[in-house]
């Protein structure tokens, strides 16, 4: 074997035990917060939050529904402009999206809000990335 085939077969077992070190961490990272969002206590809490959500969401949904049939119409037409300037706030992996116009939490001094993947009102404080 030359040196430059032994380097790169190096390399490769580098490469593989640092996939294999990456995949083990992950996986017991989520182990971790599986048993954390498993606990009693943990799942109250959710349920209590999600109830002041959705009570806040309703509560505004008189006030700010014309952003949300904004942001339906931009959609339905596939009209970039009037989706651009929206607020970036969103749970992507609770199917949210904040329909208010960028910058609203000091403007406005308004919480995100839009509506849940289920179609009901929610107002939340906060932004997770879509993918998280």
């Amino acid at each position: 074997m030359s040196a430059s085939d032994q380097e790169t077969e190096e390399q490769r077992v580098q490469d593989a035990v640092r996939r294999h070190a990456r995949t083990n961490a992950f996986a017991e990272a989520e182990d971790i917060i599986s048993a954390v969002l498993a606990d009693p206590g943990v799942q109250a809490a959710r349920e209590r939050v999600e109830a002041a959500e959705t009570e806040l969401g309703l509560e505004l949904c008189a006030r700010l529904q014309p952003f949300q049939d904004r942001y339906d119409q931009a959609v339905a037409a596939g009209d970039a402009d009037g989706l651009t300037g929206l607020c970036e706030g969103k749970h992507g992996r609770w199917g949210r999206i904040c329909v208010l116009p960028g910058g609203h939490e000091t403007l406005m001094e308004e919480p995100h809000w839009g509506r849940t993947s289920e179609g009901r009102p929610i107002a939340w404080v906060g932004s997770a990335p879509d993918d998280w």
